[in-house]
């Protein structure tokens, strides 16, 4: 702790977890909160407190939904939004500025502490708001207390985000900071947020058939549709937030996730979408989720002044996904889910190929091919089938349930895991490749820039190369500056890269499964601590793993504690997983009988 308590008394953004009295704040903050949650929540079910009461009345005559799941769908709904435009914000932050002085210093923090606990209080609610039975999904809580299917789902996903907050502190403490989304409890904030989506979809189903059950609907055919496709679109949008690093250009990952990733979502809640809810329910999907990105992108970039996330488009996707279901009957999913993924993997793909080129901050290459092209296809048939086996459940008021969807639905899941983990390999002993640097000045003086040519050895080093930049980030902007190759393995930068301040100024190049880089400029960091790296007139370096500069706040810990660590998340994530997958088998069990 002697480097983090040092950098504190200095006033260097700590590396190592949060200060004491920040940690104290926000425990006091949540168990208030809590504290008042619980009261109301008590309060109605024993009926001294009213309040909870009329809001879901009020809800229930503004919508025509019952009120245990129109205001809880509401207030789910609510923060969410909260949270993804915090999320986006954070990282931006972060790619922009680098660590914040703690976690009550950076404003984003508040946006999704807000968003996540909104998720969390909407499950609550919508346990605790029905007098008796409200569902045959109903789970039972005590003798007299039975709660919606959909409220203990959304209740678990803002608890299993929540938990991620104080867990990303123990990690930062024990492992120094992984700056990257991709970090275990990282994902874990943005993976519970993201599969809220399902809990308020079973909450919506349950509602409906409440509904039906009463013979009583006041809520109007269109408005009902417009809510339901934008809980679809809003999957969509969760689906994409795993996506955001190569949205910014900045991942740590190999490049042949992006294609892997923007496949399994366009698969999953497409699909999922069109089974679930029939005719233009796939285009409505990608009209909202084009919406929400569209308007994230404008107000974290230009109107804020951060780095601004880019996306994937989805369109040519949703349009494949209708026209095979004017072909292919919802009525069928595994056949329609399996059309879906086979032309969503090649047409689709390919789409988004050119949109690369387009708009976003690293165009795919040819090198990712045939790479891309099989694991790209492979993974929108699984997410395909996904969606199809998600969109059954959800319709299995008026759709057959297939024993063959199950079983194609658990080997796609068992499919994606295992192309994840396959994609996830890359080696700490990759080919030797070191590079001679030769720096030209720019601009001099306290805001120093410079053009830099980069040789390498071999000169042959970056002929298959995925990727050859320089990336600048943190400190006060991102710059990232694919370079123009001027001769045999001579790289030219074609913009100023700053080496100034607290700017990173890194070159990296991805060949393969090897991901390395070598520095241009990096600060003294005293919370780490780490010695400067000079941006000399001339300098020669080997590549090293680019983690290792990129994360250079991480800390190696051998031992079984890495292990037991990652073994927690890891099953706390599969557990959640697993939950959701028996909610909605449970909807699709107790669905109505069809005559």
């Amino acid at each position: 702790m002697s480097p983090f308590l040092s950098a504190v008394t200095e006033g260097v953004p700590p590396a190592g977890g949060a200060a004491f009295t920040e940690i104290v704040i926000a425990s006091v903050a949540a168990a208030v909160v809590t504290a008042g949650l619980l009261v109301v929540g008590i309060g109605h079910r024993r009926g001294t407190v009213p309040y909870l009461g009329r809001l879901a009345a009020l809800s229930e005559r503004a919508s025509g939904q019952p009120g245990w799941a129109a205001l809880p769908a509401a207030v789910a709904s609510g923060a969410l939004l909260i949270a993804v435009f915090g999320m986006y914000w954070d990282i931006a932050l972060h790619i922009g500025v680098g660590r914040d002085e703690g976690p009550l210093a950076n404003p984003a923090h508040y946006f999704i502490l807000i968003g996540l606990y909104g998720i969390f209080s909407a499950g609550f609610l919508a346990m605790v708001l029905p007098r008796g039975r409200a569902s045959t999904t109903a789970i039972r809580i005590s003798r007299d207390w039975h709660a919606p299917l959909g409220g203990v789902l959304i209740c678990a996903c803002g608890a299993f985000s929540l938990v991620g907050f104080p867990l990303d502190d123990v990690w930062h403490r024990l492992f120094g900071q992984d700056v990257t989304l991709w970090g275990p409890t990282h994902l874990m904030l943005i993976g519970g947020a993201s599969m809220t989506l399902v809990g308020i979809a079973v909450l919506q189903v349950e509602g409906m058939r409440a509904n039906a059950a009463a013979g009583a609907s006041r809520e109007r055919h269109w408005v009902h549709r417009l809510r339901i496709i934008a809980l679809t679109g809003g999957f969509l949008v969760g689906l994409s937030t795993f996506q955001a690093e190569f949205d910014f250009g900045v991942p740590q990952f190999r490049f042949v996730f992006q294609p892997m990733l923007i496949m399994l979502a366009a698969g999953g809640a497409l699909v999922a979408a069109r089974v679930w809810l029939g005719r233009g329910a796939a285009l409505g999907a990608v009209a909202f989720y084009l919406l929400i990105r569209g308007g994230l992108a404008v107000f974290v970039g230009p109107v804020f002044g951060e780095p601004t996330p880019h996306l994937p488009t989805y369109l040519a996707e949703a349009v494949i996904v209708e026209l095979v279901a004017l072909v292919i009957a919802r009525e069928r999913p595994l056949a329609l889910g399996a059309w879906c993924g086979v032309l969503i993997g090649t047409v689709g793909l390919a789409a988004e190929w050119g949109w690369s080129h387009v708009w976003m901050p690293l165009p795919w290459p040819s090198q990712l091919l045939p790479e891309a092209a099989i694991l790209g296809f492979a993974m929108a048939l699984a997410g395909s089938i996904i969606g199809a086996w998600i969109g059954t459940r959800l319709g299995s008021d008026i759709l057959p349930r297939t024993r063959s969807l199950r079983a194609a639905g658990a080997v796609a899941a068992a499919g994606v895991a295992a192309m994840i983990a396959f994609a996830m390999y890359t080696p700490e002993d990759g080919p030797a490749v070191s590079a001679t640097v030769a720096v030209e000045e720019v601009r001099g003086g306290p805001e120093r820039t410079v053009n830099a040519t980069l040789t390498l050895r071999p000169r042959d080093a970056g002929r298959d190369a995925d990727w050859i930049t320089v990336t600048a980030w943190q400190g006060g902007g991102l710059v990232v500056d694919r370079l123009r190759e001027v001769g045999a393995g001579v790289y030219e930068t074609t913009r100023p890269i700053p080496v100034h301040g607290d700017w990173k100024s890194i070159v990296r190049l991805h060949e393969g499964n090897a991901l390395t880089g070598v520095p241009i400029y990096l600060p003294a960091d005293a919370a780490i601590p780490a010695q400067g790296v000079p941006a000399t007139a001339r300098f020669a370096r080997t590549f090293v793993p680019d983690h290792k500069i990129l994360q250079r706040e991480q800390r190696s810990t051998a031992g079984t504690l890495p292990l037991l660590a990652y073994g927690v998340v890891l099953a706390l994530a599969l557990g959640l997983l697993a939950l959701l997958a028996w909610g909605l088998h449970r909807l699709a069990v107790h669905a109505p009988r069809r005559v």
